[in-house]
């Protein structure tokens, strides 16, 4: 009989470990975690068009285009396609960061930073557009970085090839 309560007693041990054990795991999950998934740098004309049509192949043909033509850029947009899990601790938002050569030959930056409520299963779009003088001022954007912060701590990040 002393057996039978001594086995009693350890399976009761055994359940309060591991739901303690359990609750430890849940109330230390982490903080929020994010990802910067597509960055689409796109150039607008003086009427603010980056398309000519809805066309996803006119669109690219248009920007190719405006590469070429460059007096007819006006400015430039960030596209940018990002998603956040978890709760976020502070305020979130997203920071693009450009380098750029003015025709003269200096070296410019520009810093663009934009608070953003994270909402949806597949992420969210959020465009950031130059204003005409930034863009005048930055030049030709030589390379780019956009990043993803909650509360001062990065979460993800996306780069161009030469920053």
């Amino acid at each position: 009989m002393p057996q039978r309560g001594y086995l009693s007693l350890m399976r009761r041990l055994f359940a309060w470990l591991f739901w303690a054990g359990w609750l430890a795991v849940a109330l230390s999950a982490p903080a929020a975690t994010g990802r910067v998934f597509k960055v689409l740098p796109q150039f607008l004309d003086h009427k603010d068009r980056n398309s000519t049509s809805p066309s996803l192949y006119d669109r690219d043909a248009y920007q190719a285009y405006l590469r070429q033509h460059t007096n007819e850029i006006s400015r430039m947009r960030f596209n940018v396609q990002w998603r956040t899990a978890g709760k976020p601790a502070g305020p979130v938002k997203l920071r693009v960061e450009m380098h750029g050569v003015v025709r003269g030959g200096s070296a410019e930056e520009l810093v663009l930073e934009k608070p953003v409520e994270p909402s949806g299963w597949f992420g969210c779009w959020t465009a950031m557009t130059l204003t005409r003088e930034d863009f005048r001022r930055l030049g030709e954007v030589t390379a780019w970085r956009v990043t993803l912060w909650d509360n001062g701590q990065l979460l993800g990040e996306q780069r161009s090839f030469l920053w």
